[in-house]
């Protein structure tokens, strides 16, 4: 994906092709227009609404915290999207399990450029976009090679198993939030953060929570308590009252920028490609 300004430029897989599509926000008529290439452009614009989040319903949402409703004062325009797209949001998910998201975004970006395709369209070689590996192919993938993208042996066997049962994954976006979580935690190295994570994004749930994150606990207890430190348990006390909208009280603060003090260094960067 890349931003500049009021557009957007996105390579996706589709089930019907990859695609690339272009955003374009026009604040004069409160609206975004999309145009696609590709083979799977007629399905991506026929999912652009959920994209952008145009079928994010907030109507029972209540703010009730001062904070909250400050935040949703100040990014009034802040949606639950909804890719659709299960598999392209968890293999970057689980590259991120135990990591920097530096070091996360890193893996996954040489990962796109190493075994990627370009991207259809007229804008996309000069634009350099790629469009994600398509399962089969990282499937294909032994494990150890993935140790060049700085990914070692438990999250590389893990990105190979989503792959393996990526039809089986894909499945989840037509289902129960519930049910969907059930199907993504049944491949071994998925757990209920992969899931949350997932289910934010490519399913556009607004109470999931990804229980189980390093500084979540801490921004939601330093947002709604005021102390500097907590865990699973005190964040999913904070959030109870808003349960079935918990995700966008979470979006609300994470997007509002709140962190929580920092009492050390953060920690160094690694490189798995030297281990």
């Amino acid at each position: 994906m890349i931003l500049a300004g009021g557009e957007a430029w996105r390579a996706t897989r589709t089930p019907e092709g990859p695609v690339t599509t272009h955003l374009l926000v026009d604040p004069a008529a409160a609206s975004v227009r999309g145009r696609a290439w590709g083979p799977g452009a007629s399905w991506a614009l026929d999912a652009l609404p959920g994209l952008v989040g145009a079928d994010d319903d907030d109507s029972a949402f209540e703010p009730r915290h001062p904070l909250i409703r400050e935040l949703r004062r100040r990014l009034a325009g802040l949606r639950i999207p909804r890719s659709g797209a299960v598999v392209e949001a968890l293999v970057p998910t689980v590259l991120e399990q135990k990591v920097t998201g530096i070091e996360a975004t890193r893996s996954y970006r040489d990962m796109v450029a190493a075994v990627g395709e370009a991207a259809p369209g007229p804008a996309a070689a000069r634009l350099g976009l790629m469009v994600p590996p398509a399962p089969p192919v990282l499937a294909g993938i032994p494990s150890w090679s993935l140790h060049r993208f700085g990914v070692e042996r438990k999250r590389a066997e893990t990105v190979r198993r989503v792959c393996l049962h990526a039809r089986r994954l894909e499945e989840a976006s037509t289902m129960a939030p519930a049910d969907a979580g059930r199907r993504m935690t049944a491949v071994a190295g998925i757990g209920p953060w992969s899931a949350a994570q997932v289910a934010l994004v490519a399913l556009g749930d607004p109470d999931a929570v990804s229980v189980g994150d390093f500084h979540l606990p801490h921004q939601v207890a330093w947002a709604l308590a005021g102390k500097a430190r907590g865990d699973d348990d005190l964040m999913l006390q904070l959030l109870e009252p808003w349960r079935g909208q918990r995700g966008r009280v979470v979006r609300l603060i994470v997007a509002g920028g709140l962190r929580e003090p920092s009492f050390g260094p953060r920690q160094p960067l690694r490189s798995w490609r030297s281990w």
